[in-house]
């Protein structure tokens, strides 16, 4: 007898920053049950779980986080001794930062794969990002693409004839666009945490928060968590409306 996945079982990747939470919102809009799924890597900005907790509790979906240890491989600014970078708006994106964690959405889907195997789920969803984004390698659409062939090979539902996908519906949106969807959505995102250091604010000069800074201000939305500091086009752009 073959088994297949459950119809509308979701695994949603949650990191409890702004695209993972948006997507999450998402997703619980389509209608699918959801099991939220976390990891504590090892991460410099660990904070980002307490954000991921407090996002799967309002929306009250199961919500399992999965502990491994990426500082064994280290070779990245979030989970080595590497300083994180303080680029320009304008450069980011343009060549692979130090904060790419190597090989880490392969790592974490594979994981959510198991998962949702055992729970019969479907669907994999990851809130990857593709225009306003830091140059990962493993946030491209052909990255996704390529996943989805091999995990079609290496699964047993996928022998078998079912199918379980990796999707990433805010793939090809700008992070104004995902902004947007947030507030459609009506997502708490005074509780997501998207900087890359774990301070007490975000601190306004790593490549996450510049990125979001720059969604809110071309959403023409008032990013709600406190900062540090202000980048400069922000502050142009935005002075009448900073947070005082």
């Amino acid at each position: 007898m073959q088994s297949h996945p459950g119809k509308n079982r979701a695994v949603s990747l949650l990191s409890g920053g702004l695209d993972s939470s948006t997507m999450l919102a998402l997703v619980l809009s389509k209608g699918y049950e959801v099991t939220a799924l976390s990891f504590d890597y090892g991460q410099r900005h660990k904070k980002e779980l307490e954000s991921a907790r407090k996002i799967a509790d309002y929306y009250k979906v199961e919500h399992r986080i999965m502990k491994l240890d990426l500082r064994t491989i280290g070779g990245s600014a979030l989970t080595d001794q590497i300083e994180v970078p303080d680029a320009p708006i304008d450069q980011i994106g343009k060549e692979i930062p130090m904060t790419y964690v190597p090989a880490r959405n392969t790592i974490l889907l594979s994981i959510a794969l198991g998962l949702a195997e055992v729970i019969k789920a479907d669907r994999i969803f990851i809130g990857a990002n593709h225009l306003d984004y830091s140059g990962y390698p493993d946030c491209r659409p052909e990255y996704f693409e390529s996943i989805n062939k091999t995990f079609k090979l290496a699964t047993k539902v996928g022998v078998e004839g079912g199918d379980i996908k990796v999707e990433a519906p805010l793939l090809k949106f700008t992070k104004a666009d995902i902004v947007r969807i947030a507030d459609e959505l009506k997502v708490p995102l005074e509780l997501t945490w998207s900087c890359y250091k774990g301070g007490e604010k975000a601190c306004g000069t790593c490549d996450s928060c510049k990125l979001r800074l720059k969604g809110f201000m071309e959403a023409g939305i008032e990013d709600p968590i406190p900062y540090e500091h202000y980048p400069d086009f922000y502050v142009k752009n935005r002075k009448d409306k900073l947070v005082r």
